[in-house]
């Protein structure tokens, strides 16, 4: 293969995860894992693809990039592909219902190396070939990554998407100076206990009859799923406010006995 020093051994560096959520093309799955490969990446989620795996066209279009291919992992879920991960980004160039602060692909990439760096994981987000990713998905990601492309011939191939995000990737990495990140936070809380915490939380609302208009609720979901994402709490913080939320959810199934009616002290309910 043209370019490709076959002597030299591939590194198995901590690189960012690559989601492909419901590809379509296997062409379009090799193509990705081929732009992966180029720039020292390895890591390659697929969540339902289309034509299921293994896929004999994908292997064809990585070109000799087994490596990737040989370790690709398959989900049913989105929720179950980022589970580990503590800094997901969603790329996308459409506008969306819900806040999520939007960057480029150097900024998201300098990102991720201070994090990963730091010994934390990190992963990016790529939507179908036909419409990519829907609200519900972009929520659980911490920013949105954006391309400076054309606005009159804005569509992008998945493996380009990944190329360019993978190149990105490569110089933030081999950078002498990484974005440092600032402040003792504790461990970032991985995606598997934030869409834990907004399930629990969503269970206690359903309870508390918080979702009036019942139409409302998986758009309402979608933005507090936003808003958790957004406030990058660590392990520790998700533990407590699960740990509160429980404390209210049981309060709001028995009496209290601290309420207290106008006028007179505390009762018995």
């Amino acid at each position: 293969m043209a370019g490709t020093d076959t002597s030299k051994d591939f590194v198995f560096r901590p690189t960012p995860a690559i989601i492909l959520c419901e590809p379509q093309l296997g062409e379009n799955i090799g193509a990705a894992a081929r732009a992966m490969a180029n720039f020292g990446l390895w890591d390659l989620r697929l969540v339902t693809p289309r034509d299921g795996w293994p896929n004999d066209k994908a292997v064809a279009a990585a070109a000799k990039a087994d490596h990737v291919i040989e370790r690709v992992q398959v989900f049913d879920t989105l929720a179950e592909a980022i589970a580990d991960l503590n800094l997901v980004y969603a790329t996308t160039a459409r506008s969306r219902e819900m806040f999520k602060p939007v960057i480029g692909p150097d900024e998201a990439a300098d990102r991720m190396a201070a994090h990963i760096g730091a010994g934390q994981k990190a992963g990016i987000l790529f939507g179908r070939e036909r419409w990519g990713l829907n609200n519900e998905e972009v929520a659980l990601a911490d920013a949105i990554v954006t391309l400076p492309v054309e606005p009159a011939f804005a569509s992008l191939n998945i493996a380009q998407a990944v190329l360019v995000l993978a190149y990105e990737w490569r110089r933030a990495a081999l950078s002498d100076a990484p974005l440092p990140i600032s402040g003792d936070t504790g461990t970032p809380a991985p995606r598997e206990q934030l869409v834990g915490l907004v399930e629990q939380l969503g269970e206690a609302l359903d309870r508390a009859n918080y979702f009036k208009v019942a139409d409302k609720r998986p758009g309402m979901m979608n933005n507090i799923r936003s808003m958790f994402a957004r406030a990058g709490f660590n392990d520790q913080e998700v533990r407590t406010l699960r740990g509160m939320i429980a404390s209210l959810d049981r309060r709001h199934e028995r009496p209290n006995p601290h309420r207290q009616r106008k006028g007179t002290g505390p009762v018995d309910d």
